[in-house]
Order: C-alpha cells, then sequence, then structure tokens
C-alpha cells in the first residue's frame, strides 16, 4: 500500500518584516484555507503534521479540526531563509539559488542544506507512517526542494508557478516518490 503525502502550500499572508514565523493568513487566505479543506474533505488523510510558521499551521488548521486532528509541528519543515539578498531582487535571488545548489547568501541557507533537512523529514514520515495519507502545512521553496530531490523537473520555474495556497499529493512506494498530482482547484 502506498503512502500519501498532502502538501500544503499555505495560504496568502501579508508580508510584514522581521515577523516570519508569526504572520497570519490575509482575510484572502483564510478563505483559501476553507476552500482547501472544502478540497480534501473526501481524502483520507491520517495525521497532520507542519512547518511551525503561523501561515502554514493556519492553512491546514481547518482541515484538521474537522477531522478532530491534532497538528504537529515539524521545525526543519520551516521556510528556506534566503538570507541578505543586498540590490538583488527576491525572485533573482530565489533564481540564484535554484541555479547553483550551493550558494547561499550572507545568513542564508543554500538550496542544497535546506532540502537535505527536508528530505531528512520526509524520509521520516513515510517510514512512521508507512501506507497512510498525511497533510503537511508546508512553504512553497522547502516544497519545490523535497519534490526536486526525487524529479530535478522541480525546480525554480516549478516554484513560480505554484499558488498559495496550493496543494500536491505525492504518491510513494516505500521511499520511491511514484507519482505527483495537483489537487487544488482555485474554483471549488
Amino acid at each position: 500500500m502506498n503512502t500519501m503525502l498532502y502538501l500544503i502550500r499555505h495560504a496568502e499572508s501579508p508580508y510584514v518584516a522581521g515577523k516570519e514565523l508569526e504572520r497570519g493568513l490575509s482575510p484572502k487566505g483564510q478563505r483559501d484555507a476553507e476552500r482547501a479543506k472544502v478540497i480534501l474533505h473526501n481524502r483520507v488523510i491520517d495525521c497532520f503534521y507542519s512547518s511551525p510558521y503561523a501561515r502554514a499551521v493556519l492553512t491546514i488548521t481547518p482541515l484538521a479540526q474537522e477531522r478532530m486532528r491534532k497538528i504537529q509541528l515539524i521545525n526543519d519543515l520551516r521556510e528556506r531563509t534566503i538570507g541578505d539578498i543586498a540590490d538583488t531582487g527576491f525572485y533573482e535571488a530565489k533564481r540564484l539559488v535554484y541555479q547553483d545548489f550551493t550558494f547561499s547568501f550572507p545568513h542564508g541557507e543554500s538550496s542544497e542544506r535546506a532540502q537535505k533537512r527536508g528530505i531528512q523529514v520526509v524520509e521520516q514520515l513515510l517510514t512512521q507512517h508507512k501506507g497512510k495519507s498525511v497533510a503537511i502545512g508546508i512553504h512553497g521553496d522547502i516544497m519545490t526542494l523535497m519534490l526536486h530531490y526525487f524529479d530535478p523537473h522541480y525546480d525554480f520555474d516549478f516554484w513560480q508557478s505554484t499558488s498559495m495556497p496550493d496543494i500536491y499529493k505525492a504518491e510513494f512506494s516505500g521511499l520511491q516518490l511514484v507519482k505527483v498530482t495537483r489537487e487544488w482547484n482555485e474554483y471549488s
């Protein structure tokens, strides 16, 4: 029996400098979190994990509450710290860290390093919950890096194409990625 990871990228969150951990959801983000619950309503989900960042937790909270499940926080699911990008624009900085997986800006985290911590979590969850379905509140960058580990077509362009929120069902046989399906539908 395969294991399903529902990677639920957080909904819209207003940017507040220096408040990465505490940033909540915008009103649109709150509505989208409810829509994510509706989209996944008929899916079997055995357990819930999340990045400790409020926006990731709040995006999966309606779904977890509907199932009367606790959300377990895992620090290594946090978003990658891009670092001090100085005069480099945000999207150009992201492109650079995807272009060279070992590169990082000062006080930032390379793609290689972020991917390694993300994959350790994936492997732990796949082993611990073999044959089950797991919902994960996550961020776009770390989600992309985790998927990239299994399939290099998940890259900067994929990251740019994702929405807030977004939902990807990753199906695994053991530790092997079998298939990824986009579950988010903006019109649901």
